[in-house]
């Protein structure tokens, strides 16, 4: 089966969401496939973040949404924050929001709430984070607030994976990393195609994002402009000359 004959487990249909009288997202139309990461690409102020958390209903007030979301075929956005995660949506937001306080473990474990509902293993989770990012198993008794900002990111990875997400969505997850780090985190995003999961990525590193990718949309001034295969986008003159840079001859 192609990625492109995998069923689509995310999509939104003319999904707007405003800040009081300010339109920060209009009409926007995504959808995301079992097993495939899409990215969207734009510049600061775009509404990217405004559309990961319209679909995770994590508008900060006054925000209001609009429009349909979609999950695995079923209507979701009159669903609370909780239903989804329950569902299988999981975020990483940008500012990664962990529990400085507690150990490394102690926070992978609180992402684990479907797991635990679903009486599946905990222990078993934990070892699929622990082989995914080796360091967090070296630290995991460590305070998490101690840890350097790629460890961190990792965990918050892990915590999401932890909740065995169907569909995971990332908000700049290269964010203040260095680059040695930022491509040890994106191998492990282009490595979750293996299990199924399906990705939504939001990312200011265009060129790293659409490497990465299967498919790709273009946010700009809150309106999708542009979409299509991620290694289309990549070629693409506009996009070049916008977001990646001047081309290499």
């Amino acid at each position: 089966m192609s990625k492109d004959q995998h069923p689509v487990v995310l999509s939104t249909h003319n999904l707007s969401a405003r800040y009081g009288k300010v339109e920060a997202l209009r009409n926007a139309n995504i959808q995301v496939r079992a097993g495939q990461i899409v990215t969207v690409i734009g510049p600061n102020g775009a509404g990217k973040s405004t559309l990961l958390n319209s679909i995770m209903g994590l508008l900060p007030a006054p925000g209001k949404a609009e429009g349909q979301i979609h999950y695995q075929g079923q209507e979701i956005a009159h669903c609370s924050v909780e239903q989804r995660l329950e569902q299988g949506l999981a975020l990483v937001p940008e500012k990664r929001e962990l529990f400085s306080s507690m150990t490394v473990e102690d926070n992978l474990v609180l992402g684990a709430y479907r797991r635990r509902k679903a009486g599946r293993s905990l222990r078993d989770g934990l070892e699929v984070i622990y082989t995914t990012f080796p360091r967090l198993r070296e630290r995991r008794f460590q305070l998490a607030g101690t840890m350097s900002g790629g460890e961190r990111q990792m965990i918050a990875l892990g915590r999401a994976l932890m909740s065995d997400p169907k569909v995971l969505m990332l908000d700049e997850p290269s964010l203040g990393l260095a680059p040695r780090v930022m491509s040890e985190v994106f191998q492990v995003i282009s490595r979750l195609r293996e299990t199924g999961v399906a990705t939504l990525l939001i990312e200011q590193n265009s060129r790293a994002a659409l490497q990465v990718s299967d498919y790709g949309y273009v946010l700009e001034v809150g309106e999708i402009n542009l979409e299509g295969a991620a290694a289309n986008l990549a070629k693409n003159p506009k996009i070049v000359e916008a977001y990646l840079g001047a081309a290499k001859h």
